[in-house]
């Protein structure tokens, strides 16, 4: 299955009556591909471009694929003062790296953060691509877009919203409020720029992709690049006893989900048995020797740490889950915002609402959940004490409203009454003791 909208989008972008292009691309859809394709093909015509990351790490991602795509190209990286080159970077040799403009002169394309964008007071540039332009706030994209001509826009609309660390409240409504993102703000100001949708998402399984479709773009939904028999798990290792650890992963072999429940207790926010348990699932699948089978390695591929992961929505939770996992796991574990972008085989996600007493504005993000349960190519576990369902029922979205305020669809009390009820049908009923666990339904 292929859809290539990359034809239509260049039209647009070069042609259009707009000045803009947006392209909305749920998880996995190939939006890194079309960034690189997009600046391939105008840095081939010979005139400069512009690239707009949101964090480092961003860029430097953008600057080592274009580079492996495309290894005579002279490429810029505008750079801090402190910043040094990741090897990623360093091996290119066609990479410049320096603080000014001026000193990657010789560059056609040029690749920056916003915030370091935003330092430059002169130059101009006819082409520019902005990626992961949900994630920018939109006066971040008042401070750049006078340099730019003609400007697409790549991002996913279901990620996590630009994050403010000052109190918004008094710009709610405005038509220019800077806590929206870029292209909120982008077609409320121009309803004529033209917004094309990446319909396939490569990297979610046929398992996962209606869940997160359905919970999270319920209006401009997406469908999974491959089938049921293109993708599948299995066990190296079958010497191995009932336990709640084996439950689970076998849930989630057969499924592609799974619910690893622990007892209803309203615990602190650093719940040790949550975090341990988190943890011992990572170490179990590794001992297990679980083997995935895709489409890209049709002979199997035995699934080691780095190709897993645990997510947890505060920074001191996954601190909590490094402490019962070796020094040198290999095993990332790291909150949704440091998460986003990023792509393994096998998930384990600490769910926002385990044993809280409410469901606030932060835990209840659509975004947040969103990222979690999107990062996997094979299956996602999620661990969480029960209760999730009930704590859901007794907060229902309660929000204040605001005159001609941008109002999200869903809202994150619908997405994560949406995730429940499909977890709930992979639950797997824990004790907080790992030899007691028992599995359910």
């Amino acid at each position: 299955m292929t859809v290539d909208v990359f034809p239509a989008v260049l039209e647009d972008l070069q042609f259009g009556a707009a000045p803009g292009v947006v392209v909305d691309s749920p998880p996995g859809a190939g939006k890194s591909t079309l960034v690189v394709r997009a600046a391939r093909h105008i840095a081939g015509s010979g005139e400069p471009l512009a690239v707009v990351a949101q964090t480092n790490e961003q860029v430097d991602d953008l600057i080592a694929n274009l580079s492996r795509a495309e290894p005579a190209l002279p490429i810029g990286r505008l750079s801090a003062q402190n910043y040094v080159p990741v090897p990623r970077i360093s091996e290119h040799g066609t990479v410049q790296v320096d603080t000014a403009v001026a000193g990657l002169a010789g560059c056609r394309v040029i690749i920056g953060t916003a915030a370091k964008w935003a330092t430059l007071t002169e130059g101009s540039w006819p082409w520019a691509i902005v990626d992961e332009a949900y994630q920018m706030r939109s006066d971040a994209l008042l401070q750049v877009a006078g340099r730019f001509e003609r400007t697409l826009f790549v991002g996913d609309p279901g990620q996590l919203d630009p994050f403010s660390t000052v109190e918004t409240e008094r710009w709610a409504g405005l038509s220019w409020d800077p806590q929206l993102s870029a292209v909120a703000v982008l077609l409320r100001h121009n309803p004529e720029v033209k917004v094309h949708r990446l319909p396939i998402s490569w990297r979610l399984p046929s398992s996962a992709a209606p869940v997160v479709s359905e919970a999270f773009y319920p209006f401009t939904g997406f469908a999974a690049g491959t089938g049921p028999a293109d993708r599948w798990l299995t066990f190296s290792t079958h010497a191995f006893g009932a336990s709640p650890l084996d439950d689970t992963l076998s849930t989630a072999v057969m499924s592609g989900w799974a619910l690893h429940e622990l007892p209803a207790r309203h615990a602190m926010r650093t719940d040790t048995e949550v975090a341990q348990s988190c943890a011992d699932l990572a170490l179990r699948l590794l001992e297990r020797g679980v083997v995935a089978t895709s489409e890209k390695t049709p002979a199997g591929s035995l699934i080691t740490a780095d190709r897993i992961a645990i997510g947890t929505a505060h920074r001191d939770q996954a601190a909590a889950v490094r402490q019962y996992l070796p020094p040198d796991s290999g095993i990332t574990v790291d909150t949704a915002n440091r998460l986003q972008g990023r792509e393994y085989d096998v998930t384990i996600v600490w769910h926002p609402l385990s044993g809280r007493r409410d469901a606030t504005a932060f835990h209840l993000e659509a975004g947040r959940l969103c990222v979690l349960t999107s990062r996997h190519r094979h299956a996602c576990i999620a661990v969480a004490r029960a209760g999730i369902t009930e704590l859901l029922d007794a907060h229902p979205s309660t929000g204040r409203m605001y005159l001609n305020e941008v109002v999200k669809f869903p809202d994150g009390w619908e997405a994560n009454q949406a995730v429940m009820s499909h977890l709930e049908r992979h639950r797997v009923a824990a004790s907080d003791h790992p030899g007691r666990h028992r599995r359910t339904g």
